[in-house]
């Protein structure tokens, strides 16, 4: 049976949306030295990703797991802290929030209804 108004979501439109409303699929932050890392915003993580930082035992397992080891390397040696980097996806999560509301994301009042990919 067809209900009326039903609405059919196209996944790559609906992530695209998802994508804009956070700022994009990965997270940049500038570190000591003004030195800019990234990793995939908490959102859009591959599953190894958000099982390598979920099982980390300590600061520098997760930053590790966060940045990988080429980045991790370059951030710890410019004189970060592994136990920073958390903060930049907590940061990320919360602005998620922020951007999300009603689990929908926002549109801005200049949109035209269309989804633009970046």
């Amino acid at each position: 049976m067809s209900k009326p108004n039903k609405k059919r979501y196209v996944l790559e439109t609906v992530k695209a949306q998802y994508a804009e409303a956070v700022g994009g699929e990965e997270v940049e932050f500038e570190g000591p030295g003004g030195e800019v890392y990234s990793m995939p915003h908490p959102l859009f993580a591959p599953s190894e990703w958000t099982k390598a930082v979920d099982d980390a035992e300590d600061d520098e397992e997760m930053a590790r797991a966060m940045l990988g080891d080429e980045q991790f390397e370059r951030y710890t040696a410019a004189g970060g802290r592994p136990g920073d980097v958390n903060f930049i996806r907590l940061a990320a999560m919360e602005d998620m929030k922020g951007a999300l509301k009603g689990g929908r994301p926002t549109r801005s009042s200049t949109s035209s209804g269309g989804t633009q990919k970046r």
